[in-house]
């Protein structure tokens, strides 16, 4: 089987509706929070999350988050265990 390179996919690649570069060159701030919820959200895609870069961007990008991936940072950062409710599924999300 051929692997994502020989079928010419970039494996690097998270969110391709977004140029990186100009949005990195334009806003480099704006960019450094959207890239911290995008290896949040979408996998770190072998790449260490800096843990005083997270806790500083917390309160700018937490309602950005999928809600299980913002309660596994808060008990790993924090402890937390009650930001999101036992009885979340994805039926009742919008509720």
């Amino acid at each position: 089987m051929a692997s994502g390179s020989d079928l010419g996919y970039n494996r690097d690649m998270i969110n391709w509706s977004t140029d990186e570069v100009k949005f990195k060159k334009a806003n480099p701030k704006e960019y450094r929070l959207w890239r911290l919820v995008q290896l949040i959200n979408y996998g770190l895609d072998g790449e260490k999350l800096n843990k005083k870069e997270v806790k500083a961007a917390w309160p700018k990008i937490k309602d950005r988050l999928d809600p299980y991936k913002k309660r596994a940072i808060e008990y790993l950062l924090w402890g937390k265990q009650y930001s999101l409710p036992n009885n979340l599924s994805f039926w009742n999300l919008s509720k």
